[in-house]
């Protein structure tokens, strides 16, 4: 099967409003016990204007508003047995809080092969409103059976 270069593909999530006990329930699963997930008077204490989000906790706002794993390999025609996650970056250019309500549009910004495995690149650009708040960058690997 001759695999088709996706690069240019985009996914995109037109709102999500971030919830306290999303970001709590996070917190909890990755055992980050850091009291700003969890109190708002703490956060505020801290310096916050609300809950803040964890570091990663864009894969939430991925799962939950639709560009879940299972709609990355759909799209990419991918084998999902073969598939590993090879890297995750976040960029930060603003705090992001309870109550924001984000959008995000992800793009395939590259698409190589390379000694029987596909390289895959997504770019994520998350927006409050118009403000480009975050923009993360993910790379999937596909080896080749």
């Amino acid at each position: 099967m001759i695999q088709l270069d996706r690069t240019g593909l985009t996914f995109s999530i037109e709102s999500f409003t971030i919830e306290r006990s999303k970001i709590k329930e996070f917190a909890l699963a990755i055992g980050d016990d850091n009291p700003i997930y969890y109190d708002f008077e703490t956060a505020k204490r801290d310096g916050f204007s609300d809950i803040p989000i964890p570091p990663t906790f864009p894969t939430v706002i991925e799962m939950w508003g639709g560009i879940d794993f299972e709609t990355i390999i759909r799209e990419l025609d991918l084998n999902p047995l073969m598939v590993l996650h090879g890297e995750q970056e976040y960029e930060y250019f603003s705090d992001i809080y309870a109550g924001d309500t984000i959008s995000c549009l992800a793009k395939v910004i590259s698409h190589v092969e390379k000694k029987r495995m596909d390289f895959i690149t997504i770019e994520s650009v998350y927006k409050r409103d118009e403000e480009v708040v975050l923009i993360s960058r993910s790379n999937i690997i596909e080896r080749k059976g």
